[in-house]
């Protein structure tokens, strides 16, 4: 008896799922044993680092895992206090090497509870200022759910003294015309304006900016989410700050999937950094008064008319101060990072000119240069016609290679003049370095000062300004070799800025991994360590901060750039207490406390092989030092 077509067709798709379960089973059981053999050599490194006691090393690699793989719920459970102590333990050594959840961060630091919501609502009734904000959304082209979720973040805000001006440019789009009417009628703070012709993103801003009747104003991305605290804390900071003209605050982005990421976490005000990168938008609020002074938006600066608008506002009032809001308060789109879609390179063009005009207006002897990439400026501050003499100080003990090559780079490979080489000498012994001492004395511009007394790097240094006489002091360890011979103009047309305390410069170590791009306070437990450390020499850093010259708390004495009569106000390195270590961190502290900035510079490169030629210490010597050091700067 035959079987019926339905019959076989069935026992067939019976037949198939069969092989195809087996097939994904095998499949499953392949990606396994893959995996295993993958990680089998990882779990014997940890079982071995375990046994011997590198308990710290073995927390680093698992640390990955813990974040990738553990549920949130349970992340939760363990309580801040331990998370925070298993955190400064496992980044004690090479914090570059652990990555951060930013999810579980943003769980832990960057969400509301319903009491949070009640605290802040009981908050702000306190405020004896209750601005106004009049956010000004210029309309050109987005996705309509992006619109929704712009609008919808305001409505949510927890702060509701706001208006919303918004203005559709060239409004052809019945839908996004709808839509924007239907808030309208929704909520009387949006207030709709629909341009019957395309003005673009800088009329459609002056538009917005006469419609306003706030206190402050704040520009707004259609594309961009502010967070439901973000206008309370902005609120608060300008009660806080009565004489802030601008506040700005952290942002991130929102990437395709619609989580938040690559947060951005700013510096306080920073007048260099802002010069070679517009880094306080979004979210920023100016004084409306200021605003309207300065007449809005000028337009032909697509791309960068925001920029030249903030430029503008600081110009216009002279104790103008400028605040910055430390929590994420704005989402960006990821692929959307300014008001306008105007390309990479006419935004550039319009960003150099921006600036440019600013130092024009203001009389600044600096010129805005492109460096090829649309996110930022290399700014070149002008020397005066005579150039002052640069001494370069030098603490050396033998080690005849090392300071070969450094005086053959200062000589032969640098292309500023003048300038003088102090070569403080620590006692050297060996023959050779006796030699190239001896020899290098006859020659023009080079100072040998004899110091045979115990290694104090504070107390050479101060010798070797004491009998220079140059106007600038340049100090410079003995294993710095240079790279590109304008390196110290840059350095001096910084130093010569009245603002300006001390110059830092962008060393690698020889395998061209970066040595110093500035000095942080505090991590590890230390006095200060180096910002993007061991980075490639061509990595941009965060945000690309290598690639641009902005403040920051202390530079490194291998490479420092300071003027004599600033250095000898201050009374020099602190030989007493930091013998060896830290004094230049605490140079540069009491530079800033003296009311100087402390500037660091990606466009000076050098070699430095770091403690190369360092006096050598014991064991207990260099921890009791340490110690003692540590103690001191805190």
């Amino acid at each position: 008896m035959t079987k019926e077509p339905d019959q076989r067709a069935g026992e067939a798709e019976v037949l198939r799922q069969r092989v195809t379960g087996r097939k994904a089973q095998l499949a499953a059981l392949y990606r396994g044993v893959r995996w295993l053999l993958r990680n089998t050599r990882r779990v014997f490194k940890l079982l071995g680092w375990l046994c011997t006691g590198q308990f710290g090393r073995a927390a680093r690699a698992v640390l990955p895992y813990y974040q990738q793989y553990m549920p949130l719920q349970v992340k939760r459970m363990v309580p801040d206090r331990v998370r925070r102590a298993a955190q400064r333990w496992i980044m004690t050594e090479q914090p570059w090497n652990v990555k951060i959840d930013y999810a579980e961060w943003i769980v832990r630091n960057d969400t509301l509870s319903d009491p949070d919501r009640l605290l802040i609502h009981y908050h702000i009734a306190s405020f004896k200022n209750k601005p106004k904000f009049s956010i000004l959304m210029p309309l050109l082209t987005t996705r309509a759910k992006y619109l929704r979720q712009a609008i919808d973040s305001l409505l949510s805000q927890t702060y509701h003294d706001w208006e919303l001006c918004i203005v559709y440019d060239r409004s052809t789009d019945r839908e996004m015309r709808a839509l924007i009417e239907k808030y309208g009628q929704k909520d009387s703070r949006v207030k709709p304006h629909f341009h019957p012709t395309n003005g673009g993103v800088s009329a459609c801003t002056n538009t917005a900016l006469e419609m306003a009747t706030g206190d402050w104003i704040a520009f707004m991305n259609p594309d961009g989410v502010l967070s439901e605290h973000a206008l309370y804390l902005v609120a608060e900071t300008l009660n806080r700050e009565p004489d802030a003209a601008i506040v700005y605050s952290d942002h991130d982005h929102i990437n395709a999937k619609g989580q938040r990421v690559n947060p951005y976490f700013k510096p306080d005000w920073d007048y260099d950094l802002f010069l070679g990168q517009n880094y306080i938008n979004p979210l920023c609020t100016y004084r409306a008064d200021l605003a309207h002074r300065v007449g809005g938006i000028r337009e032909g600066l697509e791309g960068a008319q925001d920029w030249d608008f903030a430029l503008r506002v600081l110009e216009s009032a002279s104790d103008a101060r400028v605040h910055h809001i430390p929590f994420i308060l704005c989402h960006q789109r990821a692929k959307d990072g300014t008001f306008s879609k105007a390309s990479p390179a006419s935004a550039i063009d319009a960003a150099q000119r921006a600036v440019n005009e600013h130092f024009e207006r203001t009389g600044r002897a600096a010129a805005a240069l492109p460096q090829g990439h649309s996110n930022y400026l290399r700014i070149k501050w002008s020397m005066p016609a005579k150039r002052p003499l640069v001494s370069i100080i030098i603490p050396t003990k033998d080690q005849c290679q090392l300071l070969q090559t450094c005086i053959d780079g200062l000589v032969n490979r640098t292309s500023y003049r003048p300038l003088e080489i102090i070569v403080v000498d620590n006692g050297s012994s060996e023959p050779d370095a006796v030699a190239f001492l001896a020899e290098i004395q006859s020659r023009e511009n080079i100072k040998v000062v004899e110091d045979s007394g115990p290694f104090n790097f504070a107390h050479l240094v101060n010798l070797g300004v004491t009998v220079s006489s140059g106007d600038i002091c340049m100090l410079l360890n003995n294993d710095v070799d240079v790279i590109n011979p304008d390196w110290l103009d840059e350095m001096v047309s910084h130093a010569l800025r009245p603002e300006v305390g001390a110059v830092g410069a962008k060393l690698y170590y020889p395998n061209n991994t970066l040595q110093h791009g500035g000095v942080i306070l505090g991590i590890a437990g230390e006095a200060g360590g180096h910002a993007h450390k061991f980075l490639p020499r061509k990595s941009p850093g965060y945000f690309n901060r290598l690639n641009l010259t902005h403040s920051c708390s202390a530079v490194t004495a291998a490479c420092l750039a300071v003027r004599r009569e600033v250095y000898k106000t201050l009374g020099g390195f602190n030989e007493n207490d930091l013998t060896i270590c830290a004094n230049d961190v605490d140079f540069c502290l009491l530079l800033r406390q003296a009311g100087y900035r402390i500037i660091w510079t990606p466009n000076t490169e050098l070699y430095h092989r770091e403690r190369a030629s360092r006096a050598q210490e014991s064991t207990s010597e260099r921890v009791s030092r340490a110690d003692a050091e540590r103690a001191y700067i805190r």
